[in-house]
């Protein structure tokens, strides 16, 4: 297990969600801005998603990827920075600059980022969540998406889902982060905090694209998923075909308020509303109908969007 077990997950979920990111952005525009800001150390990650660009040379041809890296603590960051700075494709500009996430309206404006795709990556432990100011620059990214890493949380915060949703940000989804107790029982360091993951965007298919990912993480990291709408808080193993009871339970939640959906619609809640893909309700709801907790119009037949499942 990493000594860092909740970091090494956030940094490979970030990889990974730059992966998928930077194709389509450099696709869609010639310019395109990442943007990361600590609020404490960095634990690694800032310039394991800095090296991500040194992959993409080729596609960079002809194109502009500006990155910026905002963090209190620079001095080691700067010496790991420069490092990897000389493997870029001269097509990408990086910036390291000293400051907060309060920092990053100044610094988007400053790189040019209006209009052009926009990924933010903000981890916000140890600290206050982004204000408003901060989430409304980076939706001046055409398109934008935000990443989130925050301090363990209560309850799913509606404010927070209210406020990215105003901002610019219609698909909100958000995951617990908990790190496994030691294996040995003697040993005296206490598994991590928990925290929470918010990713938001405006585009069903980068929505999907997180989720995916999620998912596509280490199994053995050390760290499990809580779904923040289970009232059980079912921990959950990391795993591409996961552990479908919260799931199960959260739909027959929705439809016992409800009455009835579509598919569609229990798709949608599935990928905004709880932690597993869209992918994954049409799973769940072919169990559930095995089992007789719902019913479906019309009886027969593929499982298909505009199919409506009603609870029994």
């Amino acid at each position: 297990m990493p000594a860092d077990p909740i970091g090494a997950v956030k940094r490979e979920l970030l990889v990974r969600q730059l992966d998928s990111w930077t194709p389509v952005a450099l696709h869609r525009s010639r310019r395109a801005t990442f943007a990361q800001a600590y609020t404490g150390p960095d634990g690694g990650t800032a310039d394991a998603a800095l090296r991500v660009f040194v992959e993409f040379a080729d596609l960079l041809r002809g194109r502009r990827m500006t990155v910026l890296t905002i963090a209190g603590a620079t001095d080691e960051l700067a010496v790991r920075h420069t490092a990897v700075q000389s493997e870029l494709p001269a097509e990408v500009t990086a910036h390291l600059m000293p400051g907060d996430l309060a920092r990053l309206p100044v610094a988007l404006k400053a790189g040019g980022a209006a209009g052009t795709p926009v990924l933010a990556y903000l981890d916000a432990t140890g600290g206050p969540g982004p204000d408003r100011d901060t989430i409304a620059a980076v939706t001046n990214g055409r398109p934008a998406e935000l990443l989130l890493a925050l301090d363990p949380p209560g309850p799913s915060d509606p404010d927070l889902r209210r406020t990215l949703t105003e901002a610019g940000f219609p698909l909100v989804t958000e995951v617990d982060l908990v790190a496994d107790a030691p294996a040995e029982p003697e040993r005296a360091d206490a598994p991590a905090e928990p925290e929470r993951i918010v990713f938001a965007t405006a585009a069903g298919k980068r929505l999907d694209a997180f989720k995916d990912a999620l998912w596509a993480v280490d199994e053995y990291a050390g760290v499990r998923y809580r779904d923040p709408g289970d009232p059980d808080g079912h921990l959950l193993d990391i795993s591409l075909t996961p552990h479908p009871g919260p799931l199960r339970r959260e739909l027959l939640a929705r439809l016992a308020t409800a009455g009835r959906a579509s598919v569609t619609e229990l798709r949608q809640f599935t990928a905004e509303r709880t932690v597993y893909r869209a992918a994954d309700t049409n799973r769940v709801l072919g169990v559930l109908l095995a089992a007789g907790l719902v019913d479906r119009d019309p009886a027969a037949g593929r499982l298909s969007g505009d199919v409506t499942i009603t609870a029994i």
